[in-house]
């Protein structure tokens, strides 16, 4: 079975079955236990001097052991290989996340900051209606990117070995990857190589946003909004995500107690927005994600 096969039935069984509570609440998640082995890291290694380089060493050991992971999952055939990449895709749970951001802001703004702060990182404490839509979606096509289009496209390059460097680089990046007093020079390598492993794939989940939404021209202008981003891959899925949907997004955040003014991405889109939007941003998942698995697919068909 060739590997896009491989992958679009892990895309098809991820979308059905999703992260069920009852093989998770008894056992770790894949995506714990390499957080756990971060954090070990992080406290074993993150103290005295040259903290970026032992950051470096670590990154290195972390992805050499993923790769050699990988290489040993693959014995146990192709049924494996569809196991293991359902289990570290997560568009379902995506979904499922954003959508419960949508419910809670039915409910009032209050049920709405404890549920979006469960997906972002930014301070949630004194978000209005409209800053809790605008967090929710963002992380939506952010964590598209990063937990759906980024891991199949490793995967189709590199099988196991290449889908876990990408995991446990990700993952190192969501933990130690910040600018922080005591993860700048730890966190650096992680955050680098994390950088490094998403250009493609951020590029990919905003075109796929695009074209999903027949959108054949314009998206120089989603180039330029994405410039406008913090982060070099980020701003690609949220510049697409805010054209298809007219909204604006990024713009001012808190984080740690401090206002950052970031410029506003689609700055002409509606900016008082709310569950309507989110819902809409969670069906613009899944049309990206169909067609992600259309071409796929006819990769797979066609190889």
């Amino acid at each position: 079975m060739t590997a896009a096969l491989v992958l679009a039935l892990a895309m098809v069984l991820d979308a059905l079955v999703g992260e069920p509570r009852a093989i998770w609440d008894r056992v770790p998640h894949p995506a714990v236990l390499m957080g756990r082995v971060v954090c070990w890291c992080d406290r074993v290694l993150n103290e005295g001097e040259a903290r970026r380089l032992k950051g470096v060493l670590a990154m290195v050991a972390m992805a050499v052991g993923a790769v050699v992971l990988g290489m040993v999952l693959e014995v146990f055939g192709p049924l494996a290989e569809v196991i293991v990449v359902a289990v570290l895709l997560a568009q379902r749970s995506l979904v499922a996340h954003v959508r419960a951001v949508a419910s809670a802001l039915r409910l009032s703004v209050g049920e709405a900051r404890r549920s979006v702060a469960m997906i972002v990182g930014r301070d949630t404490a004194a978000m209005e209606g409209p800053a809790v839509a605008r967090a929710a979606i963002e992380s939506a096509a952010e964590n598209q990117s990063d937990g759906v289009i980024a891991p199949a496209f490793w995967f189709l390059i590199g099988g196991l070995p290449g889908l876990l460097l990408y995991k446990i680089t990700n993952t190192a990046d969501s933990m130690i990857g910040y600018r922080t007093p005591r993860h700048e020079e730890f966190g650096w390598a992680a955050a680098r190589f994390d950088d490094l492993l998403n250009v493609i794939p951020a590029r990919l989940t905003a075109g796929l946003i695009w074209l999903s939404h027949g959108r054949w021209q314009g998206f120089g202008a989603v180039r330029a909004d994405a410039r406008l981003h913090r982060s070099p891959n980020a701003g690609w899925p949220e510049a697409a995500m805010a054209r298809v949907l007219g909204v604006a997004l990024s713009g001012p955040r808190a984080y740690e107690g401090r206002m950052r003014e970031f410029p506003f991405v689609n700055a002409m889109g509606k900016r008082q927005i709310g569950a309507q939007e989110i819902e809409a941003s969670c069906g613009a998942l899944w049309r990206s994600w169909g067609l992600a698995l259309g071409v796929i697919l006819l990769l797979g068909l066609c190889t």
